[in-house]
């Protein structure tokens, strides 16, 4: 199965450094998502909740590009600028992923981006 770069006008635009998602394998690898609103690519303000709403619109965008979607979701690596936010941003995720969530795991973004709190990695089936 050949490799397809997956992009959308409907997410917040990558950097030229990386592609908003990779299909290959039967799989999607959406790279990590910054809550940026994709038609000014503004971070959205508010804190990590709606950061997190806004990073799952974004990869939810990529995900129907690339013919799949977040009920296809099978891993998430969810990054935070600070733990305190965890709370938020798991109030948030429960919104989205009510019952059978994605496989999921935590990390502590290793720079400072002014204004990011959140930012978001998900493997879906293609």
């Amino acid at each position: 199965m050949a490799r397809e770069i997956v992009q959308t006008p409907k997410a917040a635009k990558a950097p030229p450094t990386y592609s908003q998602a990779v299909k290959a394998a039967g799989l999607v690898f959406v790279s990590g998502t910054a809550p940026a609103d994709p038609a000014t690519g503004q971070l959205i303000e508010g804190g990590a909740g709606p950061q997190t709403a806004q990073c799952l619109r974004n990869i939810q965008a990529i995900l129907e590009a690339a013919g799949s979607g977040l009920d296809k979701a099978v891993s998430a690596t969810v990054i935070l600028a600070d733990e305190e936010d965890f709370a938020a941003v798991n109030e948030e995720w429960l919104k989205w992923f009510p019952t059978d969530p994605p496989a999921r795991q935590g990390a502590k973004l290793p720079v400072r981006i002014p204004g990011l709190k959140v930012s978001i990695a998900m493997i879906a089936e293609a």
